[in-house]
């Protein structure tokens, strides 16, 4: 048993709507908690001034999980690595789930890695990082050593919000090589889809995958839960 305790704010059962696995039924785990307070965040509710909705333990997590049918499970927060040993034992705790084919967690560039890598070996686990960009305002805070850990199973996410944006978003990539595959997402309110594309094509970015946001598009985007 484990009887650690995380602070929550929900678990529910949706399609996945960003990254390689886009479309795919997956169970979401949100952690509360955050590092970073980036400037275009759209999970405000899971850091304070706001609060936790639950304080919940491993097993209890696990639990819950384990009612969806899903194979397909995302952590995401806040920061789900927020919280270093508790984070690394969910995880473990996660992968107990026979049915489970995909684990992927979201983690925002300002973590280290380097425990989580050493310790967690299953194929099944990815690593989404949420490189941050200079419209985030959180720039400074990247741990850009976490590159050169990332692997080819692994995603790097850049939010788009401005040419100043893209501009780093090529630097960053030029200086910084890693086997993860990189995608551009669109702050549709100041950098348009159709603009960003047409810049990854002016530039020769076939290496780069573009990440529209799925759940935007199905849902309305101020909703919860899907």
């Amino acid at each position: 048993m484990n009887n650690t305790k995380i602070p929550m704010v929900e678990i529910f059962e949706t399609v996945e709507g960003e990254g390689t696995r886009a479309g795919f039924p997956t169970v979401f785990v949100r952690l509360f908690g955050c590092n970073l307070r980036c400037s275009w965040c759209d999970t405000k509710y899971s850091y304070p001034p706001e609060e936790a909705e639950s304080v919940m333990t491993i097993d209890e997590i696990v639990e819950q999980v384990r009612t969806y049918r899903s194979t397909h499970v995302c952590l995401t927060g806040g920061e789900p690595l927020l919280y270093g040993e508790k984070s690394a034992a969910l995880i473990e705790a996660l992968l107990d789930i026979e049915r489970l084919t995909d684990l992927h967690i979201e983690t925002n560039g300002a973590i280290d890695l380097t425990m989580f890598m050493d310790r967690i070996h299953s194929p099944k686990v990815r690593y989404i990082m949420d490189y941050k960009l200079p419209d985030s305002g959180e720039s400074d805070a990247m741990i850009v050593s976490n590159f050169a850990k990332l692997r080819k199973q692994d995603e790097l996410k850049f939010v788009i919000g401005s040419d100043r944006d893209f501009e780093e978003a090529v630097r960053i990539l030029e200086e910084y090589p890693t086997e993860a595959l990189p995608m551009f997402s669109p702050v549709w309110e100041t950098m348009p889809p159709a603009k960003l594309v047409q810049r990854m094509l002016d530039h020769g970015l076939s290496h780069v995958k573009l990440n529209m946001q799925l759940h935007k598009i199905i849902w309305d985007p101020a909703m919860r839960g899907v």
